[in-house]
Order: structure tokens, then C-alpha cells, then sequence
């Protein structure tokens, strides 16, 4: 009797015992499941260049949104438009001597459009003849529309011909009849200029120093021109690595306007 009593005991101990085991045995089989899957993180936001092309050994190419996503970080990095005020302990103060008024400016679009001329009377008035040649030159290249350009804006381009030793200014961009009308291109405030055999950096470090206030300098490394504007305090620098693109809405003629090919 005693012995049948230990042996019930006995089995029921073992029974009681496998399921545990059985339960931890499945446990361990669903935490080595979910260990193998690759973790979404991975998938959506790549860490190598590797990663970003698809390159996991399946061929299958990484999803759009992450190569996007990557893409706009990469802008964000090193920058598009990078910009600033200029405070007023980095302006000229002294003031600036008039230039000698020689100007020569040649369009970029139509180098048979040239203008050599002194913005400058003998008795030191502007030369409404030589202000007409340098309006023409400085025309809307897409529309042929003309305007009269600020003439603090070509006692500034004088001073910039002076410097760089008579060098012609090449235009890149004078007014713009353009739909955004608040561009000081619109307002025929500003001026897109490049010199043959001279850096743009350089122009765009003398044309700072002629800045006593009032004035826009911004550099494009990837079109290789400057532009230089006058304007309300407070002065402004920028630099802008967007490829050219003239063909950007906001620098179209108005809406309606009937013209040739558009240039570019």
C-alpha cells in the first residue's frame, strides 16, 4: 500500500513538472522568433550608403520614402541657402568717394549688348544718355522690357569696375519683369554680375567693403556670379548652392504676358 502511494506521488511530481518546461521551451521559441526579424528601425531609416541603395543581399532595393528622407537630411546638412543679418559693427564707416563713373557692363545673354559709358557730367550730374545705354543692357532678358535702374546701384557697380582694374561686368541678371514683384531684380535695385578671370569670392569680399548699410551681397558657387543690391536696413549675406534655374515660377514674366522663347 505504501508503495503504490509513493509511485501515484512520484508521477504526479513528474507531471506537474512538464508543463513548466514545455511552456518555457515554447517561450524561449517565440523570443528567438522575434530576435531573428530585423527590427522596422532598420528598414525605414538606413545608416549606410549601402543601406540606402538596397544593398542587403536580396537585391531588393531600399523603400523610396527612406532614400527621400535621406536625400532632404543630406540638403539639410550642408545647405541650399545659407544666410544672415549683418550687424552693424561689421558695415563701412567711412564714407564712400565717388567713383571715377566709367562702367562697362556686357549682357551674359546677348554679348552684342555692351555699354561703355560714364555715368558722370563734367559737372558731376548724371548723364542721362549714359544711364539710357546702361537701362538697355540691364533689360528684362526674357521680355525686353526696360527700367530705370537705381543709380546707387551703378555708383556701386563703378566702384566695383574701378576696383577689378576696368574689367567688363558681365550681366547676368539686371531688372526682371518678373511675377514676384517684391525682388529688388523687379524693382531694378539689383544686379547679378561676374567678371572674367576673377573669383566670385573676390568680388563678393569688395563689394562688402563698399556696404555702409542698405546693401544685399549673396554668392552662388554653382552659377558663379554674385549679386549685389541696394536696400532698406538691415544689410544681408547669403550664400546659395541652388543650381541655376531661371525657370522658376516666381522669376517668370506676369501671367498673360505674350513672348518669345523663353531663355534660359
Amino acid at each position: 500500500m505504501l508503495r503504490r502511494l509513493a509511485l501515484g506521488t512520484a508521477f504526479a511530481l513528474v507531471v506537474g513538472a512538464v508543463p513548466p518546461v514545455v511552456r518555457a521551451e515554447a517561450g524561449n521559441v517565440q523570443v528567438d522568433k522575434v530576435q531573428a526579424e530585423p527590427p522596422a528601425a532598420t528598414i525605414e531609416e538606413p545608416t549606410t550608403p549601402a543601406e540606402a541603395v538596397g544593398n542587403s543581399g536580396d537585391d531588393t532595393p531600399a523603400p523610396k520614402p527612406s532614400r527621400a528622407r535621406r536625400r532632404r537630411g543630406k540638403s539639410r546638412l550642408h545647405g541650399r541657402f545659407v544666410g544672415r543679418v549683418v550687424p552693424d559693427d561689421k558695415l563701412r564707416k567711412e564714407p564712400l568717394q565717388r567713383p571715377s563713373g566709367n562702367l562697362k557692363i556686357v549682357s551674359a545673354a546677348n554679348p552684342g549688348d555692351v555699354a561703355s559709358v560714364n555715368i558722370y557730367n563734367d559737372d558731376g550730374s548724371y548723364n542721362v544718355d549714359a544711364l539710357e545705354d546702361l537701362n538697355h543692357v540691364l533689360r528684362c532678358r526674357r521680355t525686353d522690357a526696360e527700367k530705370p535702374i537705381d543709380l546707387q546701384l551703378l555708383v556701386l557697380l563703378s566702384h566695383v569696375y574701378d576696383h577689378f582694374g576696368g574689367k567688363p561686368l558681365e550681366i547676368v541678371s539686371g531688372y526682371r519683369n518678373q511675377r514676384k514683384q517684391s525682388s529688388n531684380h523687379f524693382k531694378g535695385r539689383a544686379s547679378d554680375i561676374r567678371i572674367a578671370g576673377v573669383s566670385p569670392k573676390k568680388i563678393e569680399a569688395f563689394a562688402e567693403t563698399l556696404d555702409r548699410g542698405g546693401m544685399g551681397i549673396g554668392i552662388y558657387p554653382r552659377s558663379g556670379f554674385v549679386h549685389v543690391d541696394v536696400r532698406s536696413p538691415p544689410s544681408y549675406r547669403w550664400t546659395d548652392y541652388s543650381p541655376p534655374n531661371s525657370n522658376a515660377a516666381e522669376k517668370r514674366p506676369p501671367r498673360g504676358w505674350k513672348r518669345k522663347k523663353l531663355e534660359s
